[in-house]
């Protein structure tokens, strides 16, 4: 039974440090050997690549552009209308990733437009989002890339957005047909929208191509105080065989270096009992 890999999403931990580049370097020498990031298409590349390489830690994921967030966007990739703009962003989003050796890409679905209702909108934007997705597929084939789409929760963290449980996910990968287009499996919002996280683990993981956490409902490390055992939940992947990445996304209560107890435990007996006898 292999031990989980981490990684640290520098979007959400180590903002301490106010660069991109920097919180690689925090995350490598607080000992993680990947990192993930939401959106960085406005930054340095070449100097992304020196820091990624002089630091020896591997990005495992990317988000395509979430469009313009001052207008209300958050991905575009099931917004009716905006099908070109997705495509640019998507060629955009594969050539950074090219550059810096990541292999995954969450391609955002966006939110309900303003003046429409979810139930008016679903039939509509299903469609486009399986259009894109197909399209994504294709792109990214030619890469030797994995697509990912992430249910977001609508009770606490984004009412309008259109891609909110496992369930409707799971649907709409079976409708698009491609095995590199893949579920991201986010336990915060998994928990907020259905609950009954082992059931659904076991259900969906065959599609699953990346993983990340956070406590509910603060949305802080693992080990605060919360509604999810994660204990047990890194147990239940670890015997589901899960071999992806688990991504660190979350809002540290102090600081970053002050709340990574539970992974240095984990990564301190993991070698030997695959974290089983953590203490979260």
């Amino acid at each position: 039974m292999a031990p989980l890999k981490f990684c640290a999403n520098v979007s959400w931990i180590f903002t301490e440090v106010p660069d991109l580049s920097r919180r690689i370097q925090a995350a490598a020498a607080a000992g993680f050997q990947a990192v993930e990031a939401a959106w960085i298409l406005d930054s340095n590349l070449q100097e992304l690549q020196r820091v990624k390489e002089s630091a020896g830690v591997e990005l495992v994921l990317l988000n395509t552009p979430p469009g313009d967030l001052k207008a209300g966007d958050l991905g575009l990739g099931a917004v009716p209308g905006r099908e070109a703009e997705f495509r640019r962003g998507l060629d955009q989003t594969v050539d950074f990733a090219k550059a810096l050796n990541c292999k995954r890409i969450h391609l955002m679905a966006g939110r309900i437009p303003a003046g429409s209702s979810r139930a008016s909108a679903a039939r509509e934007m299903e469609a486009v989002f399986i259009q894109n997705l197909r399209y994504a597929a294709d792109v990214l084939q030619k890469e030797e890339m994995t697509g990912l789409i992430e249910p977001i929760n609508t009770r606490i963290t984004d009412p309008t957005y259109f891609l909110d449980s496992p369930h409707q996910a799971a649907e709409i990968l079976e409708k698009v047909g491609r095995p590199n287009i893949k579920l991201q499996m986010d336990l915060f919002h998994w928990q907020i929208m259905d609950g009954n996280l082992t059931q659904n683990m076991q259900k969906y993981l065959p599609l699953v191509g990346h993983v990340q956490v956070a406590q509910v409902p603060g949305r802080n490390e693992p080990d605060s105080p919360g509604e999810l055992n994660f204990k047990y939940l890194f147990n239940t992947l670890e015997n589901l065989d899960y071999q992806g990445y688990v991504g660190c996304e979350y809002k540290p209560l102090g600081s970053t270096e002050g709340g990574l107890g539970w992974i240095k435990e984990y990564w301190a007996l993991g070698s030997e009992s695959g974290g089983s006898s953590l203490k979260l």
